[in-house]
């Protein structure tokens, strides 16, 4: 059987994956490089069979001395065949910057950008780039290195929301030089291409021709038909992982949260997902997001935090996992008050008064959320009035001996973002009470006590 020609392979991805309608305006992201000049060339081949009208567009990356050189070549290409061109340029240098991005990410934000906002312009069906299979095999190699999962192996998609379009990703780079060759196309090259310290360079100029030579002739097609198995069943998962994100990310009190329940009934490989689809809700990407990052997710335990980033922290409660907002980070304060005066606590929000009374003179009861009654001659002033800390313990009234202040927290279900927000008082070093918890057993009312000091909580 005869090799199938640049061309039928070409018509055969166009056909497979039902690239274009007849008809279609169709913006091609033209650079003048090899992989576009052969794109724009076969387009134009089949552009009266299917009635497309071609534009093109190009993004002036700024980067290299030879840009404006490369718009120069694209502006004379439309005009000589007729084609409207559509051109823009940005600093990546400074995007790149700005958000933290490698150069080849911040071009590539920058020019997808460019096209979408283009294509919205001028109503153009499909957005068309010059992807390759070797583009496929190189980022497939690239990721493999970085420890991706199957979705980042399944690498560039033939099509993207149904706008974005590859119809070159069943030729390899060599059938496009060949075709060059036979029809005797001009390009510009890109020298950068040439620099090996990028590792797409590496892997173009050195691993591939070295896997081709020693290992398999038809690597760069093997892992490229890999990345298009792993696409179909990419597919599938992403159905699954949608029906099972719908159930396991939930909203409640203004914020969205993972049910831990829900998401521990999971199969491994879609509670991975679901983290992942979490992340990128709350995140707005999945930048900087490692496997080890989802996994510290998954295994959080009760009242942990995990710190995705230097701002970006998840807190477990009540098996519930949801972003630690600004306002639950922890407040620190102390205070000294004689008991005399009203006590105003900025940092929660509260305020506290005091009052004594004899005890034979006093009836009315109250929860640990409004107030407590102390024998008044145990307590020594000014009371210590503060935050809760690490290894805090006291004797609850009613205990048989003294616990930890975060284990009583615990045992009544108050969450550690809110445990900053019940102050504790102090008298002589000692803990007497903590707001919401019983009064200490060494200062509660007893037959003996003569004076009550009563503290009351203004909410």
């Amino acid at each position: 059987m005869a090799a199938m020609t640049i061309l039928e392979k070409f018509l055969q991805t166009i056909k497979r994956y039902d690239l274009f309608s007849r008809g279609d305006s169709v913006l091609v992201a033209f650079s003048g490089g090899a992989d576009s000049t052969v794109l724009l060339s076969l387009l134009l081949e089949i552009r009266d069979k299917w009635d497309l009208d071609l534009c093109l567009g190009h993004f002036n990356h700024g980067l290299r001395k030879q840009s404006d050189e490369d718009e120069a070549l694209v502006k004379e290409t439309g005009q000589l065949l007729g084609l409207p061109v559509y051109t823009e340029g940005a600093d990546v240098k400074a995007y790149s910057f700005e958000f933290g991005l490698n150069l080849e990410e911040a071009g590539r934000v920058l020019r997808y950008e460019f096209l979408e906002k283009t294509a919205r312009k001028i109503k153009a069906q499909k957005i068309v780039t010059g992807h390759t299979q070797t583009d496929q095999a190189e980022t497939f190699l690239i990721r493999l290195m970085r420890g991706s999962g199957r979705k980042g192996l399944s690498g560039i998609f033939p099509v993207v929301e149904g706008k974005i379009v590859r119809p070159l990703l069943g030729i390899e780079r060599e059938e496009i030089e060949k075709y060059i060759v036979e029809k005797s196309l001009s390009f510009r090259v890109d020298e950068s291409n040439l620099n090996k310290r990028f590792l797409r360079n590496r892997i173009r100029l050195e691993l591939i021709p070295l896997l081709k030579k020693q290992y398999d002739p038809q690597i760069v097609t093997h892992l490229a038909n890999t990345a298009l198995l792993l696409q179909d069943e990419e597919v599938l998962l992403t159905r699954m992982t949608g029906d099972a994100a719908a159930e396991a990310i939930r909203t409640g009190d203004g914020e969205a949260y993972l049910d831990v329940v829900k998401l521990s009934k999971l199969p491994r490989a879609i509670s991975r997902r679901v983290i992942r689809i979490f992340i990128e809700n709350i995140k707005g990407d999945l930048r900087a997001i490692s496997l080890h990052d989802v996994e510290t997710i998954r295994e959080l335990k009760e009242g942990k935090k995990a710190h995705l980033k230097k701002d970006l922290v998840l807190i477990r409660e009540r098996n519930r996992i949801r972003l630690l907002r600004e306002k639950d980070r922890r407040i620190e304060y102390s205070y000294s008050w004689d008991g005399k005066d009203l006590i105003n606590i900025q940092e929660i929000n509260l305020q506290f008064f005091a009052d004594q009374i004899q005890k034979d003179k006093f009836t009315r009861k109250f929860d640990d959320l409004q107030g407590v009654m102390l024998d008044r001659d145990t307590l020594r002033f000014p009371l210590i009035v503060r935050n809760r800390q690490e290894g805090d313990r006291y004797h609850p009234c009613g205990a048989p001996g003294s616990k930890k202040i975060k284990e009583i927290f615990r045992a009544r279900s108050i969450p550690p973002s809110a445990r900053d927000k019940h102050p504790i008082f102090i008298s002589g070093g000692e803990i007497v009470w903590v707001l919401g918890l019983p009064v200490s057993e060494k200062h509660k009312i007893t037959d003996s006590t003569n004076t009550i000091f009563i503290i009351r909580c203004i909410h």
